[in-house]
């Protein structure tokens, strides 16, 4: 299982996902540009004391994340609030990217299309979308559930 983040916005989230990423030992990728500096310092930085520990990846942008993952054959699971699949009924399997888009919009219309799947966490009538650090850690969950790649 990997987590990407497309052009993520908000320091504090991206340090709480590479922090969830290395508790899981899942790999992290971050599509640039962040919308705050975001140099290996400062990320680790933002992660805290984890950041040296979890495993991450940068590209340049998003055709050369896309290049890379069409060599490695990984399906691109984009979290999305327009997504067709509800969470519960989402199928993963173990070597999956769970792709999250920033917190101000989402992916564009392109990165969208792209996706293999597109899922949903469902929630209560009148809200539209969780914050990322918490959706990450929801649908990572509930892959790593499925697909037995739990730490033991």
């Amino acid at each position: 299982m990997h987590v990407a983040l497309f052009q993520p916005d908000i320091a504090g989230n991206v340090g709480t996902i590479i922090r969830l990423a290395a508790c899981f030992s899942v790999p992290l990728d971050i599509i640039m540009p962040c919308g705050f500096p975001a140099s290996d310092r400062q990320l680790r930085r933002a992660a805290m004391d984890y950041g040296g520990k979890a495993d991450i990846t940068r590209h340049a942008n998003g055709d050369t994340f896309f290049a890379a993952q069409a060599e490695s054959g990984r399906r691109i699971v984009l979290l999305t609030s327009q997504g067709d699949t509800l969470l519960p009924d989402a199928r993963f399997e173990p070597d999956d990217m769970i792709m999250l888009g920033s917190e101000s919009a989402g992916v564009p219309d392109e990165v969208h299309d792209r996706a293999d799947l597109r899922i949903r966490i469902p929630m209560a009538e009148g809200f539209r979308s969780l914050n990322i650090a918490v959706a990450a850690g929801i649908a990572l969950s509930e892959a790593l559930r499925q697909t037995g790649q739990y730490p033991r």
